[in-house]
Order: C-alpha cells, then structure tokens, then sequence
C-alpha cells in the first residue's frame, strides 16, 4: 500500500477509535512502531469492538464510546468466546469454503490485543502514575502455533526458491522469454514497465530486503558506484544494505529511462515508480507482489516477494556458511531465524551426494 494511502486509512481507523487506544497509537508512534504494524493492528482492534458490541458485552453505540471498564472486565470467558467466533465466522473471501480465519489470523489479533492490554495494565501512567487498571485478561489466552519442524518448513519453502543459477535463469527468462507468448496489446503494457520490473526483482534477489524496504527507497539511497542500498528497517532503524554485483545492469537500465518513462520531476524522490494518465507515482507493495506472482508462475512456479528475499538468504549462507554474515544481511538482530537457511543448504549438500 502507498504510503499516503496507508496513512490515509490509518487517520480513518483513529476516527472511529476510544480514547484510550488514540493515547495508545501516540505512544507505539515514539518507540517506533512501524505505520503498517499499526495499521494493522487499528484493524484488528475495529474487529474486536464491533464484537464486543454485538455480542452484547457492550451497550456502548458506537466503537468510540467503549469504555475503558468493559475491557478491565472481560473475563477469560468471554476472550474464549471471541476466538470461537473468529474461528467459526463465514469467512469473508468468497473464493474460500473454509468457516472462520486461519490460525495466523487469530494469533495476529491476539499479540494485537496483547500489546493494548499490556500498554494499559503496565506502561500507561494515569493521573497518579498508576497504570489505568491491573487486571490483564490476555495473559490468560494462549495462542496455538503452527506445529512445523525446521527441517519441514525447509523442505516446504525450497520448492519456491531460485537457487543456484535459477537466479540468473529468472532473470533472464523475464528480460528474454517472458513476452513470446504475449499479445501485441499485452506486450505494450510489458515493455512500458520491463526495465522497472527486471530492476525491483534483481534488487530484491541481490540484497534480500524486505517488500516495505524495497518500497520505500528513494533515489538519494542507492548507489550503484558501491552497490549499497540505504533503508529503513522494521522499528525505524536506518541500514545499509549490499547487493549482489548481478544486480547492477539492471538497475542502471532503469535509472537510465526512469524520469522520461514515468514523467518524473525533482519532486518525484521514490526509486520505483508507476505512471498513470501523466502522473508518477510510488509504486506500492501489492504491485510488486502481482508482479512477481504473474512472472515467476510463468517461469517455474508463482512465489512472493518474500521467498526472493529467501532466496538470496540461503544462496549466500551457501557460499559463506556464516548464520551472522546472514543475520546481518537481512537486518536480524538474532541468527536464530537463519536456522532455516541451514536446514535448506544441508538438504541440498545431501541430494548433491546422493547423486555422486
């Protein structure tokens, strides 16, 4: 989502908000959480209070006069009975048969929810210093994970990467191969946006950078002499990022046509740009990740942003075996989440042998 849009959306949620998750907001903004973090839980909180309300635990008439009491008073039951109705509810995508939302869903409304409760239980300082009540009815709901081994979401995720020379191989079949099969009018729309798109993917299987990262970079933030990228990683922090040297033909082709292609002024400081009816734009996340579903499901099989960002993990964990060279790669403060990598190149060595 565009950054104003996402903004746009985030001022429209507060609206409808109590007071005490708008002095809720205000504080997550100085830590700093991150716009789409809190976008993400507004929705789940309107989700929440409407329930609330229709349930009848509520008389309040709309989601702004919800008063603080109802949530110091919910009882463990009644949380029980909020996660029920998520999991039975008809689901919203028509496209879906299943009743109720996934797993994942319900966890990210729970850690949603646990985050106001512990904001108003223990970080919140009242009129006298105090917390606005004690009683934490989260910490009593536990959240039921995803039963995976490492070594089984490895196998899983490396069916969706491009590893070995299928990096290249990718990149080349978008940039060669993609528009043989193409209508007139459909390759019109291709070569208009060809030297962007091969440009965001070669950038995202070079450095590894998140989808949001990748989004937000301006043109001041790269420099190719070097091949850095400048970005903001999740809390705000500002990183430098390496890419692979592959990655440089790419992006040097798009710089070259960027401002006559997309109409784009001084004014226009996003790296990644759209145009439409003359004027330049950011491009935003869902764009991206059409984009990258629509060319890798015609190479080999459909992946997301984020598996091209795996992708570049485990190839350099390959060639490196350093978990902390990998860590610091992907903006991680821990190697624990590299484990993964490991799994998938161990795997790789075994098929390799197993093939001598």
């Amino acid at each position: 989502m565009k950054r104003e849009l996402l903004l746009e959306k985030i001022e429209e949620y507060k609206s409808l908000m109590p007071w005490f998750v708008l002095e809720y907001y205000q504080s997550k903004l100085s830590v700093p959480y991150s716009f789409t973090t809190l976008y993400e839980y507004l929705k789940e909180y309107k989700r929440f209070f409407n329930w609330l309300i229709d349930s009848g635990i509520s008389d309040a008439d709309d989601i702004a006069s919800i008063h603080i009491k109802t949530l110091e008073n919910l009882t463990k039951k009644d949380m029980e009975s909020f996660v029920l109705y998520l999991r039975e509810r008809p689901s919203l995508n028509t496209y879906s048969k299943k009743q109720g939302v996934s797993q994942t869903t319900i966890n990210r409304t729970l850690s949603a929810l646990s985050s106001l409760y512990k904001y108003l239980t223990e970080e919140v300082e009242g009129p006298d210093g105090e917390p606005y009540f004690y009683r934490n009815v989260m910490k009593k709901i536990s959240t039921k994970k995803k039963k995976e081994t490492l070594a089984a979401r490895a196998e899983n995720i490396k069916q969706k990467l491009f590893l070995g020379d299928e990096t290249m191989k990718f990149l080349d079949y978008v940039e060669n191969e993609y528009e043989v099969k193409l209508s007139n009018r459909a390759k019109s729309s291709f070569y208009k946006n060809k030297e962007r798109d091969l440009a965001i993917i070669a950038l995202l299987l070079s450095s590894g950078v998140r989808l949001s990262e990748a989004v937000n970079l301006d043109l001041k933030d790269i420099n190719l002499k070097r091949m850095v990228i400048d970005v903001t990683r999740k809390g705000g922090q500002r990183d430098s990022v390496n890419m692979a040297s592959f990655a440089r033909p790419y992006l040097e082709n798009y710089l070259s046509i960027r401002n006559k292609r997309y109409k784009a002024e001084k004014q226009d400081v996003a790296l990644f740009l759209t145009e439409y009816r003359g004027v330049p734009n950011r491009i935003d996340a869902s764009s991206i990740e059409k984009m990258v579903a629509k060319y890798s499901q015609d190479f080999k099989i459909r992946v997301t942003p984020h598996k091209l960002r795996h992708t570049l993990a485990t190839r350099l964990y390959d060639a490196t075996k350093s978990q902390v060279l990998v860590s610091h790669q992907l903006g991680h403060a821990s190697t624990q989440v590299t484990d993964l990598y490991t799994h998938i190149v161990n795997d790789e060595q075994k098929n390799a042998l197993d093939n001598l």
